[in-house]
């Protein structure tokens, strides 16, 4: 029966993959070829990286996968996970802006499957309110955020295959104006017959595309300017519409390469290449070492092989703390570069 549904989720993986692929395909028609398409997407929110652990890798995790994070990066690694899991983010991210994260894993063991829950916000703080006669602010405030949730099920298919499904809700608010869309991703992970050797795939954001609507998008105008000489109607309701956006897809696959030298010290390479829909191919490099299965020493790199990259290196460390042999508490810190935008750091517990 599980290798029945392995097939069938495979065959519809790599069919999902096709088609997708063949979309950013098409999507690339007209543009140059040497063309980004940076920016051509909406809810760019969903591509800042989960968890301090996996950032400090250089986001190379796609193939490892197994803290709670990974309901962010492969959330079929979550079947790895044996007892209930809660993990939280806080990244300070650009211009005085917030990103925060919730991931939290519940292990299902008699079905062979595992719950992941996800939430993130990203919130753009309190700004002023500019017009043309008052640029300095009127004296107002607006709020902007950024809000995902996301529920998926992993599942064991066999020994060494795991694969899940997933849906998400997103939602942008900005002032008086709003939209939202449910996304879908699908994950898998092989544990290969070499030891210490994991593969990983994953295709993040399908979905319809994304557009605001609410009632700053309405207004009432005078057509032609001209104040009642014609007896016209100098007060017309109007509503603007915006464009829709694709949501940012993205392919990753990943492999990940773990040497133990006894059960508590251990040395991990991993690596990802990434084929999003809204920016050029770029491959994640990262390692961590194990020490007295306590203590961990991260590095990375970013979007290798992109000339416009502004994120590069990463650095980080981690600390195991085992709470009476019935919890363990784990603290992560990663600090990323980010070029002309400064640097990025991350705490997770």
């Amino acid at each position: 029966m599980k290798n029945k549904i392995f097939t069938i989720f495979l065959l519809g993986f790599l069919l999902i993959a096709q088609f997708a692929n063949a979309q950013i395909e098409s999507d690339q028609i007209g543009y140059k070829t040497d063309a980004s398409k940076r920016g051509s997407n909406a809810a760019a929110m969903l591509g800042i990286g989960i968890g301090a652990r996996a950032e400090a890798l250089g986001g190379a995790f796609v193939a490892i996968a197994d803290d709670p994070s990974a309901v962010y990066w492969n959330p079929a690694g979550i079947t790895q996970i044996k007892s209930i899991s809660l993990q939280v983010t806080k990244t300070d991210w650009f211009v005085d802006t917030d990103f925060s994260s919730l991931d939290f894993v519940v292990p299902l063991p008699s079905f062979g499957s595992a719950l992941g829950f996800h939430l993130a916000m990203l919130d753009y703080g309190e700004n002023p309110v500019r017009t043309i006669f008052r640029p300095e602010g009127n004296g107002e405030t607006y709020s902007a955020s950024d809000f995902v949730a996301g529920l998926y099920l992993a599942m064991s298919i066999t020994d060494r295959v795991s694969a899940s499904v997933g849906a998400k809700y997103f939602r942008q608010s900005i002032w008086h104006v709003s939209g939202s869309v449910i996304g879908f991703d699908m994950s898998i992970l092989f544990q290969t017959p070499v030891r210490g050797l994991k593969l990983g795939g994953t295709i993040s954001n399908l979905g319809p595309e994304f557009g605001l609507s609410g009632r700053d998008l309405t207004g009432i105008i005078d057509i032609d300017g001209r104040k009642d000489i014609y007896l016209n109607n100098d007060n017309v309701p109007i509503s603007l519409s915006t464009e829709t956006y694709a949501l940012p897809l993205l392919f990753r696959f990943g492999a990940a390469y773990e040497y133990e030298f006894d059960e508590s010290n251990s040395f991990t390479f991993a690596s990802n290449l990434n084929h999003p829909s809204n920016n050029v191919e770029t491959v994640d490099l990262g390692f961590e070492a194990k020490v007295f299965d306590s203590f961990y020493l991260r590095g990375g790199y970013q979007s290798l092989f992109s000339e416009t990259a502004e994120n590069g290196l990463t650095l980080g460390a981690g600390i195991n703390y085992r709470i009476l042999d019935i919890a363990t508490f784990i603290v992560d810190y990663s600090w990323s570069d980010w070029g002309l935008l400064t640097s990025v750091n991350r705490f997770s517990i």
